[in-house]
């Protein structure tokens, strides 16, 4: 890895400060990510499922702030809550695929303002148009190279 990130793509490496803490840069930010101290980490950062269900969060609320404000209806802030877990998929009825276990993410919306029931409704239709939910909910395909 160099210490120059090509637009459009995200750099993680570990980092010495201990066993997964990992150093990310993204275009002019710097973040990290580590994992819990109950499974060996420092807690230093984020766990990847804690990042994973932040960018659904993130993509939510600002996908609803534009449409609101498109509509220009009366938002006065926007809270996603979010809560990841695995959970055995005969707890899944409406799986398709019957793996041993799946991802569940819960997501809570609230929406503060002065909105009506029907705004209220076609906001939390437009929460499942965000680009990080089409992502998550579709086929994907993750390629894999070892550079040099």
């Amino acid at each position: 890895m160099t210490d120059v990130v090509e637009a459009g793509w995200i750099e993680v490496q570990e980092t010495p400060s201990g066993r997964f803490v990992q150093r990310i840069r993204a275009g002019r930010h710097t973040l990290s990510a580590d994992e819990p101290t109950s499974v060996g980490g420092n807690d230093e950062g984020p766990s990847p499922y804690d990042l994973l269900a932040s960018a659904l969060g993130a993509c939510t609320s600002m996908t609803i702030r534009m449409y609101a404000e498109r509509k220009g209806w009366p938002v006065e802030r926007i809270t996603v809550r979010l809560y990841h877990e695995k959970v055995h998929a005969r707890d899944c009825a409406d799986c398709e695929a019957k793996p041993q276990k799946i991802d569940r993410i819960e997501r809570q919306i609230r929406l503060e303002g002065p909105l009506d029931g029907e705004q209220r409704k076609r906001l939390l239709e437009i929460a499942d148009k965000c680009p990080v939910h089409q992502t998550l909910t579709r086929a994907n395909e993750v390629t894999t190279t070892l550079v040099e």
